[in-house]
């Protein structure tokens, strides 16, 4: 297959966000009298959004426990906090620089769907990524379902005029190859973020990539 375009996740497979989005929200736990996690810990949390993070770092059952207005609370402090300190540690990762060179070379589309907050996906991108075009950039909004439903995808393969099976998703959790799957994708597993080989495989990996310039022999006859 000659692939015309690809669609990236953005934490944990363009920008290492892990430190930065952990202190953020054990800063948060911290202050209303909650067990702090590792960082390690944190891979796991991380993925479908700033809400369900939250809730993943409190302590079992306890956001079943809080009100509506408690958790949304706890929500917005996590947000602002992460407002405050998302530079202070987020990097691109390695090789990703020279991946999407190769890619600009050669006029292939990018874009990003995330679903981190939309607000702090233009940032982080417009911040750390400035240097690369990206036809779009979306992070979770309103009205638009998250991944792994497919139909932020499918929005960004018409935006794009490419049929979704000639675009390769790259993502690092189970909810991207699942949402990949879904649009019909070709759904590649990035090794280097926060999940492992078991779960992208799981979710419907067909590639499994240690490194980002893998990725420029799906993309070598492209002209």
């Amino acid at each position: 297959m000659n692939y015309r375009a690809i669609v990236f996740d953005l934490d944990g497979t363009l920008l290492d966000t892990l430190e930065d989005l952990g202190l953020s929200v054990n800063a948060v736990l911290k202050e209303h009298g909650y067990p702090e996690h590792s960082l390690q810990a944190y891979r796991y949390f991380i993925g479908d959004g700033i809400e369900a993070l939250v809730k993943r770092a409190l302590p079992p059952t306890e956001a079943e426990k809080l009100g509506r207005e408690q958790l949304h609370g706890l929500v917005e402090a996590a947000r602002e906090e992460y407002r405050r300190r998302w530079a202070d540690h987020t990097r691109v990762y390695p090789e990703i620089p020279e991946l999407l060179d190769f890619l600009e070379e050669r006029k292939i589309p990018k874009a990003i769907f995330s679903n981190k907050p939309h607000e702090f996906t233009v940032l982080t991108v417009q911040q750390l990524l400035g240097s690369w075009h990206f036809a779009e950039v979306q992070g979770a909004a309103a009205g638009l379902p998250r991944k792994p439903d497919p139909a932020g995808l499918l929005a960004i393969a018409r935006e794009l005029g490419v049929e979704p099976r000639q675009v390769v998703y790259l993502g690092d959790s189970r909810v991207d190859m699942q949402a990949a799957t879904a649009a019909g994708m070709y759904p590649v597993g990035a090794l280097w973020g926060f999940r492992d080989a078991a779960e992208l495989r799981d979710g419907g990996a067909k590639m499994l990539a240690q490194s980002p310039l893998q990725l420029t022999k799906l993309f070598a006859a492209a002209t």
